[in-house]
Order: structure tokens, then C-alpha cells, then sequence
């Protein structure tokens, strides 16, 4: 999970920004927000006021003060290691590491904008909920979650912040420290015991409908993106219809990456908090059967 974070990452600001393809096909996405910008400006912005400081230390210390009830101490840790790295780690990229090359004659192009500043606060901070949550109630806890996420993602492109690879390497980055904090938690969590089935079959469940989402939306993304494309192969210039297929393809590009992160935290996190299989050998079926 962190291996597939940090290549996200990577490999989304190689081509969407170091090439010129990528930034042309990425510029027509962004062109594309300004179709019905003023009516969904509306629902937008009161998305994107919610993230604030002030917002990132309420839903922290929510999150700890779960942990600590739950009395999970490692667990409170994590969940500021998690936002806090996630946070860290997108403004030193956007910043300070990475670039943005003129390579396209793209409006704002030598302004790098990569990755998502408000994209990074929201999935980060609804990543920590998702882990610290007790296990029956993640399922919906997911949901919610991504829904926040890919939301305050699309809401950014809406409002011309941010184009479709700003918002998907913000996500990549998210994956990437919540992977670590999973490792972390397979090493150091005291929440080991075997789940009822009545706990598992949700999880998979939910993890599974994410991961369907995630294919029907990664199709839908990649034929926006082969179309766009070709029409800027063939030396044209983009449309209305073009302008908006780029735009819409830029969104499902959004919702898959959300949903193959959220899908990856549920089931990365069941994996980490498993029985060992000193546990699984039956020395001791009451601690297997035990269940918080």
C-alpha cells in the first residue's frame, strides 16, 4: 500500500505534469470546469470552507479521543502521524520538491499546484476516522468517508484550484502514510483477535463494492482521457463536448483513486490486526473467539 502511494505519486506528476501530453490533456480537464461552474460553484464551496485548521484539529482530537476511550494508546498516535505526514509531506512536494515546467503553454502552468492541498486535509483526516472507528462500524465509516474525500476532491476541480492530477496525487500521498500506519499496526496493535463473521462479511462486502466502483469509474476516466487524446493527436481543437468529456473523466479518475484507497485502508487494516498463527493454531480458542 505504501509501495503503490508513493508510485502513484510519482508517476502521476511524471506524465501530467513533466510531459507535454499530460499537462495538455490535464489543462483541457481544468478548461472543461467552467461549464456550469456557476451552479455548482453553489454546492462547492461550502464543501471546501469546511477544511481549515481549525477543522484538522477538532477531527483529530476526535479521532484520538476515540482511540483513547477505545483505549487503543498506539492507535491515537498513528491517526496524527497519518494527517500530519500526509499534510507535511504534499506541501513539501508542492513547494519545495516539485516543479511545474512550461511544456504546454497551459494558462498557470509554471505554478505547480501538485498535489491538493484541500484534498490532502480531507482524505487524511478521513482516513484517521476509518481506522480508529471500532470494526463493526468501519464499513459505513468508509463510505462516509470516501464520499467526504472524493467530494472535497471533485469540489476543488470545480472551483478551478486544482486540476484531476493535483487531486488524485493528493490521494496517492494519503495511500502511501496510511500504509505506513497500517505497518505500524501490525507490528504494535493490541486489537488482535479473530472478528465474527457477522464483522468480516461487511468489510468485504463494502471493500468489494469500492473496488467495482473503482473499475467502472477507472474505465469511464481512461476512455475521457484516450478521447481527449486523440482529438489533441489529430491537431484539433477541443469542443464543448470535448471540454467536458476531459472534465468528467477527470472526476471518475478522482472517485476511483478514492475508492481503491478506502477499499485498500479496510482491508490492509483487517489484515494487520488478525491472529498470528500462534493464535490460529487453537493453543488458546477463547482469546480466538474473544471481540472488541
Amino acid at each position: 500500500m505504501f509501495a503503490a502511494g508513493v508510485a502513484g505519486t510519482v508517476l502521476t506528476w511524471q506524465y501530467f505534469v513533466n510531459t507535454r501530453t499530460g499537462q495538455r490533456l490535464d489543462n483541457v480537464a481544468f478548461r472543461g470546469a467552467e461549464i456550469g461552474q456557476s451552479t455548482l460553484w453553489n454546492a462547492a464551496e461550502p464543501v471546501l470552507d469546511v477544511v481549515s485548521v481549525p477543522f484538522i484539529v477538532v477531527v483529530l482530537g476526535a479521532a484520538a479521543l476515540i482511540a483513547v476511550i477505545r483505549r487503543r494508546w498506539l492507535l491515537a498516535l498513528e491517526v496524527a502521524v497519518l494527517v500530519g505526514g500526509a499534510n507535511v509531506t504534499t506541501q513539501a512536494l508542492k513547494h519545495v520538491i516539485l516543479d511545474r515546467p512550461d511544456l504546454a503553454d497551459t494558462a498557470g502552468a509554471v505554478s505547480n499546484s501538485l498535489p491538493s492541498g484541500h484534498t490532502t486535509v480531507a482524505a487524511s483526516v478521513a482516513a484517521a476516522l476509518v481506522l480508529v472507528v471500532p470494526r463493526p462500524a468501519r464499513p459505513l465509516v468508509a463510505i462516509l468517508a470516501a464520499t467526504y474525500a472524493a467530494t472535497t476532491g471533485v469540489a476543488t476541480m470545480i472551483g478551478q484550484w486544482h486540476r484531476p492530477s493535483d487531486v488524485v496525487a493528493a490521494m496517492t500521498v494519503v495511500m502511501a502514510w496510511a500504509g505506513l500506519t497500517i505497518i505500524i499496526t501490525a507490528i504494535g496493535s493490541s486489537e488482535r483477535v479473530r472478528p465474527p463473521d457477522s464483522a468480516i462479511v461487511p468489510t468485504t462486502i463494502v471493500s468489494g463494492l469500492m473496488l467495482i466502483v473503482a473499475f467502472v469509474t477507472g474505465l469511464l476516466a481512461a476512455s475521457a482521457l484516450s478521447s481527449t487524446g486523440d482529438v489533441l493527436a489529430g491537431g484539433g481543437s477541443p469542443d464543448r463536448g470535448d471540454l467536458i468529456r476531459a472534465y468528467t473523466g477527470g472526476a471518475f479518475g478522482v472517485v476511483a483513486t478514492t475508492a481503491v484507497l478506502f477499499a485498500l485502508i479496510l482491508v490492509m487494516h483487517q489484515f494487520a490486526t488478525r491472529p498470528g498463527p500462534d493464535r490460529l493454531g487453537g493453543k488458546s480458542p477463547a482469546h480466538q473467539d474473544s471481540y472488541r
